[in-house]
């Protein structure tokens, strides 16, 4: 028997509204105000432990290098947007730091105080500097929103931390940085040991996509060094893994993420997958007379010959193994004990339908939840945090911790078994686990964040926040600070 009219109506109008309501609700919820304080985005993760009470609040404003000290290097970077000759030749529209993209490269020894002052000469929506994989004082991070205002055209800037670990770094802007950097506003830092170097050369490969073309080092030719040895400082600027492999010659991979490595072997043939942020340095020797291929995601190259006529032998496709870091060299003790954490945390990354400040798309989850509805995980100075990350969401993402360098315990439960890989930037595929080990020994409100950088903007991120540690600046306000 057919329902009345009326009736039909009232139960179509009901059904309309069961779909139309609960999607007002969350559309209205995703909302982002003019500004906020990523202190108080999300909920708190207190990891299993009590909450402390610390007798007093320290503004991140306050987590600087001693302000007494003198600087030992000094640079002053001056960033525009505007049109640029890279060194191959080709022009580019997007940024420069003093005129030229890569920016300069910056270079200290451990121990040295950088100062760093930053001018924004026509960046329009403002700018930050920060110091990938260096583990700076609380204040000196450079992530717009939280631990400065972006700086806006005709403003600047001053950073300084002292260099305390050896390596190979990077910096780039951390204000609309799905923009900036991949419009080449970013180059390499090293940090080199006090004591002398060791034999051959010692060179940077910055890699960075230029209008979808591959350069080293701003060129799309192949960089040529002459000698039996060098180190080959690989640093991976983009938005995706990228493997590395050697023909001609022995390699080793003596460091990652600025962490050298215990014991290394020779890598044979096998590539060595750096992932977006990322750094490998390897070191190569050539045959005598001889001459090594350094292959950077295909054909584009580093060189290593013995002389300036030897001819490099040709490129060869990418080898079918991946080195392992999980089994990479030999065992060498922690500096603590991993199964007695202070606290532990789950970081697991997915993918569902739902509103970003109300549009409607295919967004990252984090531990099931929408930003900014995300986890803020919560330490105390001198914690031992454990932290398990999960990525079911479909895609490969490299996750990059600020202010702090993690031990890999595992992966997929399979320990750790060689010498100790210490990463800031960590690729996790689609399907992978991985326990870390990191000490809390840097106090700050840190971004926790996929680099590839379009994700973060969509809303794969959280923070990393010491108890006792505030913070004054918002995302949005008058600044324009971005959310990422």
């Amino acid at each position: 028997m057919a329902l009345p009219r009326r009736l039909r109506l009232a139960v179509s109008a009901g059904a309309a509204l069961a779909v139309v309501v609960p999607l007002a609700w969350l559309w209205r919820a995703s909302l982002l105000p003019p500004a906020y304080s990523v202190m108080s985005m999300g909920y708190a993760d207190d990891g299993g432990a009590r909450a402390h009470r610390p007798a007093a609040v320290r503004d991140i404003r306050s987590l600087v290098a001693d302000p007494r000290r003198a600087p030992d290097v000094q640079v002053t970077l001056t960033a525009r947007r505007e049109r640029f000759r890279l060194a191959s030749g080709r022009e580019s529209d997007g940024y420069t730091l003093n005129g030229r993209s890569p920016g300069p490269e910056i270079t200290a020894v451990r121990g040295q105080l950088v100062q760093v002052r930053l001018v924004n000469a026509s960046v329009p929506g403002g700018v930050t500097l920060h110091w990938h994989g260096v583990d700076v004082p609380g204040a000196e991070d450079g992530v717009a929103g939280v631990t400065q205002d972006a700086v806006p055209p005709g403003g600047s800037y001053v950073y300084r931390f002292v260099a305390r670990q050896a390596g190979t770094f990077w910096y780039h802007s951390h204000q609309l940085s799905h923009e900036q950097v991949a419009g080449g506003l970013l180059g390499a830092l090293v940090v080199r040991p006090a004591a002398a170097p060791g034999p051959g050369a010692d060179v940077v490969a910055l890699t960075h996509l230029y209008d979808g073309v591959r350069t080293v080092n701003g060129s799309a030719s192949d960089l040529r060094i002459t000698g039996a040895r060098a180190r080959v400082r690989v640093i991976n600027t983009d938005n995706g893994p990228m493997p590395v492999w050697v023909t001609g010659g022995v390699a080793r991979l003596v460091a990652v993420d600025g962490t050298d490595l215990h014991g290394p072997g020779p890598i044979g043939r096998a590539a060595v997958l750096v992932t977006s942020g990322g750094r490998a340095d390897l070191e190569v020797a050539v045959p005598a007379g001889g001459a090594a291929r350094v292959q950077i995601g295909g054909p584009l190259s580093v060189v290593v010959a013995a002389s300036a006529a030897v001819r490099p032998p040709p490129p060869a496709p990418r080898p079918p193994a991946t080195l392992d870091l999980l089994a990479y060299g030999t065992p060498a003790p922690a500096p603590f004990d991993a199964s007695r954490p202070d606290r532990v945390f789950r970081y697991a990354m997915g993918r569902r339908p739902g509103f970003l400040d109300g549009v409607p798309g295919l967004y990252w989850t984090v531990n099931g939840h929408l930003f900014p509805d995300v986890p803020m995980f919560v330490v105390a100075e001198g914690d031992l945090v454990r932290m398990t990350v999960v990525n079911d969401s479909g895609e490969v993402h490299p996750m990059h911790l600020h202010g702090h360098h993690a031990l890999v315990l595992s992966r997929d439960g399979v320990p750790a078994t060689g010498g100790p890989w210490w990463v800031d930037s960590l690729n996790v595929e689609d399907g992978e686990s991985y326990e870390l080990a990191f000490r809390a020994d840097n106090p700050g409100v840190w971004v926790d964040h996929c680099h590839n950088l379009p994700h973060a903007v969509q809303g794969l991120m959280v923070h990393l926040m010491y108890e006792g540690v505030a913070t004054p600046f918002v995302a949005g306000g008058p600044a324009g600070n971005a959310a990422e």
